[in-house]
């Protein structure tokens, strides 16, 4: 009589409640073995995954990371026993799983024979456009083209150790991109393997707010693929050939162009136009200050003392010299020539806008940069081109067209502006300049809230005043 198949517990299935269970799985990932606790510990993490498609990140401490670290290769199938399942600390897990799990000296991993039925490698692709909105830090699964890349870098690590990194610049569909920084091998992989914008899948990205952007570093226990061939990869392949490669990207890592709920709007003051403009006068440092104000678009100049005032300017979209990626964004002139580059280069409409605001005790004049003048208008720079070349092309009748659509903006709806002010010298005078940096539409419930907050914070002022 043949011996029953042995029966394994699927990864999904695995939970603080389940004890006793075998698993069979492939390595997808493994890290390797590092020290911690001042070298008196240590351990290696391993991404496990099942022919039912359950994914679980697993970690391997002491007694179990020196018999198993170099016995547990990547890509190969093992089954898993004692092992204990917590709750998934998702900063460091890449899996979707609720838990996770850790082996200690009890640990039991057997090699077995390679199960077809298993995965190489599962994937849960996100978009930029869905990083953009999530809170940080989070993980993601990315689909891009890698659009530019720096050299290899050695930085020190805190506790003094020698690490090599190399930045690149992926961007996807959603026509968003980010900086992603590769570590280890994957850093010191050749020059020319990132050439010629080749098409990635990366899985395991650890995105962080930086310097009021956002960018990702991929985990130890992350992959990375080239020429993917899943049908997000094809998807995004079609858009950057058909139309991608010239349709103005909006950068994540730049500064100013993280979430609206970053550091930046954490940071600024909630106040009014008359209180901004009252602090902006009092300002005496250099140190730029940040503002939260709500108020409602009044007007966009379009015309200065009878002449037309250009929405928009063309800017470099050539790489910097020596930097391997970072964009010139240097104003060109009608030619294309970039007096930074010196030559004719490629470049994208930038909006560059003079709005006045409303609210209900003042008005401003504001000047409104590109990414937040997007938002404003609700319009991209390709849009605001498009419609200048076509007024022009129509005379005085077309420019009125223009002017139009850009009045049905007006009082539309309350947006929520960070503004910065900072000390300029202008002909030798120091004054305050002050601009829009990120805008979005309110949220009633959010406003509302504070709104009730600060009414009560009124009532309690008044209560104590009257006591």
């Amino acid at each position: 009589m043949a011996a029953a198949a042995p029966s394994y517990l699927p990864i999904a299935e695995i939970s603080a409640y389940n004890r006793t269970w075998t698993i069979k799985a492939r390595v997808t990932a493994k890290s390797n073995v590092r020290n911690f606790r001042n070298g008196q510990g240590k351990v290696f993490d391993a991404t496990l995954l099942d022919a039912m498609g359950g994914e679980i990140r697993a970690s391997f401490f002491n007694q179990a990371a020196d018999k198993y670290g170099s016995m547990i290769e990547n890509g190969k199938c093992y089954t898993f026993a004692k092992g204990v399942a917590k709750v998934a600390n998702k900063q460091y897990n890449p899996t979707n799983h609720r838990y996770e799990l850790t082996f200690d000296n009890a640990a039991e991993v057997v090699p077995v024979s390679d199960d077809t039925q298993i995965e190489t490698v599962k994937f849960s692709f996100k978009t930029l456009k869905t990083v953009q909105m999530q809170s940080l830090p989070c993980q993601a699964d990315l689909c891009g083209i890698v659009t530019s890349f720096k050299a290899i870098q050695t930085v020190q690590s805190k506790e003094g150790q020698e690490l090599t990194k190399r930045d690149i610049t992926i961007v996807d569909d959603s026509a968003m991109s980010m900086t992603v920084t590769l570590w280890g091998d994957r850093a010191k992989q050749e020059d020319k393997i990132f050439e010629n914008q080749p098409l990635v899948a990366i899985k395991g990205v650890l995105v962080k707010e930086w310097r009021e952007g956002r960018s990702g570093s991929i985990l130890s226990s992350g992959v990375l693929q080239f020429a993917p061939q899943f049908p997000e990869a094809q998807r995004v392949q079609q858009w950057w050939k058909q139309s991608g490669s010239t349709q103005e990207i909006k950068d994540l890592s730049q500064e100013g162009t993280g979430s609206f709920d970053g550091a930046r709007a954490r940071a600024a003051t909630a106040t009014n136009l008359s209180g901004m403009k009252k602090a902006s006068e009092r300002m005496t440092g250099q140190q730029p200050e940040t503002y939260s104000v709500v108020a409602r678009l009044a007007l966009v100049q379009t015309r200065k003392q009878g002449e037309v005032q250009p929405l928009h300017y063309m800017a470099c979209q050539e790489p910097r010299e020596g930097t391997r990626g970072l964009l010139c964004q240097k104003r060109v002139d009608e030619a294309g020539f970039c007096p930074s580059c010196n030559r004719n280069t490629k470049a994208l409409p930038r909006l560059n806008l003079r709005c006045r605001f409303v609210d209900y005790e003042d008005q401003a004049w504001l000047t409104s940069f590109h990414e937040a003048a997007t938002k404003i208008l609700g319009k991209s720079g390709e849009d605001v081109r498009a419609m200048e070349l076509a007024a022009a092309e129509k005379g005085e009748g077309g420019r009125e067209e223009l002017d139009n659509s850009i009045r049905a903006c007006y009082f539309d709806q309350p947006f929520n502006l960070i503004v910065r002010a900072k000390l300029d010298s202008w002909q030798g005078e120091m004054r305050s300049n002050i601009s829009v940096v990120d805008a979005k539409p309110v949220s009633k419930r959010d406003h509302a809230r504070q709104m009730l907050k600060e009414i009560h914070a009124s009532l309690s002022t008044l209560s104590q005043a009257g006591a």
